[in-house]
């Protein structure tokens, strides 16, 4: 009964936010694998929007996975300077592109464990690219929305993102998994901010143990 209970609101919780956001998607804008993988990296700690604008001019002037193994690491460091974190993101997404290219062939791996090998690649990234660029769902992405939205909508009480992702596996069936991360998102940008959640414009308010804990606030 138990199980029956956790899939029938697993199964509420993604019919309510398709049909709130149907064109649910990465926003991320690439036009390869490997360009994902370099977009899903600077993306940590960043909006996408702002990715997307340094993007636009980084995948011009390097066209190639071997032009990012092949340039420096001070110039590339000021090619993402505008994000967050640019010194490691510059280190690891130029390492990540010799490890593709000596290891595997210039190609982007297409499965998790072999994602796992590249710097700069955790799970999350590794989800993303994996779903996006190939369709292999191997789970659930986890960021900051996801992790923020599973805890409030009681579907877990862990705090590292490996563990979120194995509850929310358990709880939502596969064919879910790709979508679910996309989905929470969406409501987490547009309703259950981290500041200020619109509880009375939530579809999921009758249904999540947060609602209406928050203090009343002008809606943005």
């Amino acid at each position: 009964m138990v199980v029956d209970l956790v899939t029938d609101r697993a199964k509420k919780i993604i019919e309510l936010l398709t049909k709130e956001y149907p064109d649910a998607r990465v926003a991320l804008d690439f036009t390869n694998p490997w360009e994902l993988l370099v977009a899903t990296v600077l993306s940590a700690q960043c909006t996408d929007k702002k990715v997307n604008q340094v993007t636009k001019h980084l995948f011009a002037k390097y066209p190639a996975m071997h032009d990012y193994a092949h340039v420096s690491l001070s110039e590339f460091e000021q090619e993402i300077k505008t994000l967050g974190l640019y010194r490691n993101k510059a280190k690891n997404i130029i390492s990540a592109a010799k490890i593709v290219i000596e290891k595997f062939g210039s190609e982007v791996p297409r499965t998790m464990e072999e994602m796992l090998i590249l710097p700069g690649v955790a799970r999350k990234t590794a989800n993303i690219v994996l779903g996006n660029a190939y369709g292999v769902v191997e789970g659930v992405a986890v960021d900051t929305h996801v992790k923020r939205l599973s805890t409030r909508l009681g579907l877990t009480k862990e705090k590292d993102p490996n563990k979120i992702e194995k509850d929310l596996m358990n709880i939502f069936p596969r064919r879910d998994w790709f979508s679910l991360n996309y989905l929470l998102i969406n409501h987490g940008r547009a309703i259950c901010k981290a500041k200020n959640p619109l509880c009375d414009d939530c579809v999921l308010s009758g249904d999540c143990p947060s609602a209406f804990n928050f203090p009343r606030f002008v809606h943005d």
